[in-house]
């Protein structure tokens, strides 16, 4: 078994375990607040936040409520990585990529990124599921450390080529406008990016690349590519519009790239002289 394969088997494992358990978000007092409280067990925490007025409902606005299903998963995997010998990991920022880096012995190894995304079911007007994401996934940022996958870009921890591994972590969920906590019937797909890709954008205005729509088939990897080189050569040459931010930080990168290597160029030249006696 490889190390990709190694790390992919873990994370589905680990992610199969996966239960999001945030009910609503904690008021500490409210008009209805009695103290002192008793509490005996899980449920009965919930229910006496909830009749006390504790317990707000998570917000329904799907950026705000994928942020946290992102961070709630996220934590649950590095607990999973705590109890595991011979990983290593950086968390990500917000904007950056990936969510999560993970390195060490264990998966034999180089780098490996993890990316999450928190994707809501399509719904008929009768309001049931039509076996759909609401919107594509955005799989990467297709202008910058995907296009030029050799430079260091910033909210990177490293360039995109060098990680042996890239894998996203779907969350998908239907969304209950009537619960505090919003998120029923959720399911965890672990797949590679390229497995799930779609020829579309995610977005019309951002430069994103999008994830084909259909939930059974983001399950089963079956996206409109049939091999990573094929998904590369694709969205590589896609005309994506650079802004003039992103071009004078490419010019930035390129210059500095340019500048190490003749930099190595010299050391190595000035190393190669022999003496004469």
């Amino acid at each position: 078994m490889t190390g990709a394969d190694t790390i992919e088997e873990w994370l589905r494992n680990v992610c199969s375990q996966y239960k999001f358990d945030v009910r609503g978000a904690l008021q500490t007092d409210s008009p209805d607040a009695e103290w002192p409280i008793t509490i005996t067990d899980p449920q009965d925490l919930e229910e006496k936040l909830a009749a006390r007025g504790h317990l707000l409902p998570l917000p329904k606005e799907p950026a705000s409520l994928a942020n946290i299903i992102e961070v709630s998963i996220i934590d649950f995997i590095l607990a999973a990585i705590t109890g595991t010998s011979g990983i290593e990991f950086q968390r990500g920022s917000e904007r950056g990529y990936p969510d999560l880096e993970v390195s060490g012995p264990r998966f034999g190894g180089g780098h490996h990124a993890i990316d999450i995304k928190a994707a809501r079911r399509a719904v008929t007007k009768g309001g049931v599921p039509n076996g759909r994401t609401q919107s594509r996934i955005t799989l990467y940022t297709g202008n910058t450390y995907f296009k030029w996958p050799a430079l260091h870009w910033p909210g990177t921890f490293r360039p995109f080529g060098d990680y042996e591994t890239h894998l996203d972590v779907l969350v998908i969920y239907t969304l209950n406008e009537a619960s505090a906590w919003r998120v029923d019937d959720l399911e965890v797909i672990v797949q590679e990016p390229w497995r799930i890709a779609s020829k579309k954008r995610s977005s019309t205005t951002r430069e994103y690349i999008g994830a084909v729509d259909s939930i059974a088939a983001l399950r089963e990897g079956r996206g409109e590519f049939n091999t990573p080189e094929e998904f590369y050569r694709f969205w590589r040459a896609f005309q994506f519009k650079i802004s003039a931010q992103v071009s004078n930080q490419l010019n930035k990168l390129m210059t500095a790239q340019q500048a190490e290597i003749d930099r190595l160029r010299g050391a190595s030249q000035g190393g190669s002289g022999t003496s004469q006696g």
